[in-house]
């Protein structure tokens, strides 16, 4: 996962945290975290690259709408950047 931008990482954590998310939805949880628009442009582009990295999987709902899923991979490394996250916060945690 270190080679992901924040914004791809972000990306990941909302695929990872919603029940298979269209695009929409995953800007609109976005726009919200980051209090301003998520525009297309940034968005959609930047979800494929997560798909051709294998961090997600894109489907077909309907002829407009694409559906997001994280995979395998992609649960893995979450799972291994939370432990590393939290190697570092333990350091850091102070001691009663």
């Amino acid at each position: 996962m270190y080679d992901l931008t924040g914004f791809q990482r972000d990306l990941l954590y909302v695929v990872g945290g919603s029940d298979d998310p269209h695009g929409l939805a995953i800007k609109d949880d976005l726009e919200d975290y980051y209090d301003k628009e998520i525009h297309h442009g940034r968005l959609y582009p930047n979800l494929d690259t997560l798909v051709d990295k294998g961090l997600i999987e894109k489907s077909k709902k309907d002829r407009r709408t694409n559906i997001y899923k994280l995979t395998q991979r992609g649960q893995r490394e979450i799972e291994a950047r939370r432990n590393w996250e939290q190697e570092y916060l333990e350091q850091d945690a102070p001691t009663a």
